[in-house]
């Protein structure tokens, strides 16, 4: 015998809000990475900041949204809300990482130098 997935079946009329809805978690998603990003670089005021928090609120809220719509079980939609949290630390991690490289190799580059 075999197992077959059995996926709940999406109504047609539903098809436009779906869209909406995942097109929403991809907007407010790169506006959350843009502000961030662009505050962290300096382009923007840091004071700027909490928009970009608002846009992933507005993100995570988008995807529950989603996942509620398409019939998410509950372990996909915790696993898609971790997710997000992860998200939530990306940037901060990546510019972490940039800003610490670069005083490492600041020091090599001024001790070979100073040779």
């Amino acid at each position: 015998m075999e197992n077959v997935a059995l996926w709940p079946e999406l109504a047609p009329d539903q098809f436009l809000p779906i869209f909406i809805v995942a097109t929403l978690v991809l907007i407010f998603g790169v506006g959350y990475a843009a502000v961030i990003t662009l505050a962290k670089m300096g382009y923007l005021s840091k004071r700027l900041a909490p928009i970009g928090y608002l846009f992933w609120i507005l993100q995570t809220a988008s995807l529950y949204k989603l996942s509620l719509m398409i019939h998410s079980n509950h372990f996909t939609t915790k696993v898609l809300m971790v997710a997000m949290i992860a998200y939530l630390f990306v940037p901060h991690l990546y510019f972490y990482l940039i800003t610490e490289s670069e005083r490492r190799y600041e020091n090599r580059d001024n001790q070979t130098k100073n040779k």
